[in-house]
């Protein structure tokens, strides 16, 4: 298994859109908890939900890249940006 990490980027002014998707995409994250490591969302600097950020083990990349890409979040168009890459913890404790 390896490790990937998810960082996507809310399109601008899209607050009301990640709202109303939230709780199908934690229903959603929620089928994978075997393979999630650390997750959520990141903040602007008003302090509101501009992005997200997860932590998941997968086999391949293309499984990490079809994860992501059936996030309701993402199918609904919320993202702005996708990063997906291989991510080897360090420092620090993950789990």
């Amino acid at each position: 298994m390896t490790l990937f990490a998810i960082h996507c980027v809310d399109k601008p002014n899209s607050l009301e859109l990640r709202m109303a998707t939230r709780e199908a995409h934690l229903a959603y994250v929620g089928g994978f908890r075997e393979q999630l490591r650390l997750g959520g969302p990141m903040l602007n600097e008003g302090g509101d939900m501009a992005g997200s950020i997860i932590m998941v083990e997968m086999e391949t990349f293309a499984e990490a890249q079809a994860f992501a890409a059936s996030d309701p979040y993402n199918q609904a168009g919320l993202f702005e940006r996708v990063h997906i890459s291989a991510f080897r913890p360090t420092l620090g404790k993950l789990g």
